[in-house]
């Protein structure tokens, strides 16, 4: 949803000091295009999933109006999408499964129905070994649940928290990771605040969810990796640390959670804090992690052959 080619987004988060990205899917075809630009960027890995949102169309029939003349007429079962999620799970430059979760906010599929693929999608992560990637929107109690119920993998992540203090209590009890995007730093979202000031450091990432939630000072333009570098700078503020410190943890959390190995150089390299640009981690559809990781929500739009699919969400 970022309509910018790939390498020119990449070659923008490496000017902020961005060296580690993560783009995410959100049903086959966006998982499919973000497992690919992994192959093709060495910056760039990948997570796939069904996001919840897409979990009641992954398998349904298309209508008269947008079928393809030539596309067959049999929707593919929930068990072909799942397995094809799975094998693409399996490859060496995806980190994690998702996202994948809940969302009692839109009305896009029947609770039900999200709930089936998210225990799906969380057996998945653990036959593969990669992290889960969490969508939680208004359903804190059914995820968190959920994962009690199943079993969580080694590895959890939830993306764009939007929990409070309290469920950081639960989240720290469980060892879940909590990432922070750019709401955060909105004036009225004093409860987001609170609860990203009680994670501690070493469960806390901080993403992009571009091309949403830019970060202020630049709020109401479209967000992109280097944008995580204001977030950064606020979550370091509010948590009372140097902005060095928090990029080094946050990097550490990304590299711990995502398996990532830390690249050969003598050292990481540091933020550009007069330029308000850091390092970043993330999670999404186009994320990203470096020093430190931002989530991209959102697939990169290319004019060129590695152009993202128009789906997603």
């Amino acid at each position: 949803m970022i309509d910018r080619p790939v390498a020119q987004v990449v070659a923008e988060a490496l000017a902020a000091e961005v060296t580690r990205m993560i783009t995410v899917g959100t049903d086959l075809e966006t998982s499919r295009w973000s497992a690919r630009r992994a192959e093709e960027h060495e910056e760039v890995y990948a997570a796939v999933a069904i996001h919840p949102n897409e979990t009641a169309a992954a398998t349904a029939v298309p209508s008269p109006a947008t079928r393809h003349p030539f596309a067959p007429q049999p929707p593919p079962a929930a068990d072909d999408v799942l397995a094809e999620i799975e094998a693409l799970a399996s490859l060496p430059r995806v980190v994690a499964v998702g996202e994948t979760g809940l969302d009692y906010y839109r009305d896009h599929a029947p609770p039900d129905v999200q709930r089936w693929w998210f225990r799906e999608h969380i057996a998945i992560a653990k036959r593969t070994g990669k992290a889960l990637m969490i969508h939680d929107r208004e359903a804190h109690e059914d995820v968190l649940r959920i994962l009690a119920e199943e079993g969580p993998p080694p590895a959890v992540v939830f993306h764009c928290f939007s929990g409070d203090v309290t469920m950081v209590k639960q989240c720290v009890e469980a060892g879940y990771v909590m990432s922070f995007a750019g709401n955060v730093t909105f004036g009225n979202a004093r409860l987001l605040q609170a609860a990203a000031a009680a994670a501690p450091l070493d469960l806390v990432l901080a993403e992009t969810d571009a091309p949403f939630l830019t970060p202020v000072p630049n709020r109401g333009r479209p967000n992109a990796p280097a944008q995580v570098a204001n977030t950064l700078r606020f979550l370091a503020g509010l948590k009372g640390v140097s902005l060095a410190d928090l990029c080094d943890a946050v990097t550490a959390t990304a590299e711990r959670t995502f398996s990532l190995v830390r690249p050969l150089c003598p050292s990481m390299p540091r933020p550009r804090i007069k330029t308000f640009r850091a390092h970043s981690m993330i999670m999404g559809h186009f994320c990203q992690i470096g020093p430190i990781l931002t989530h991209d929500h959102g697939t990169v739009r290319s004019q060129g052959g590695s152009g993202a699919p128009r789906g997603g969400g």
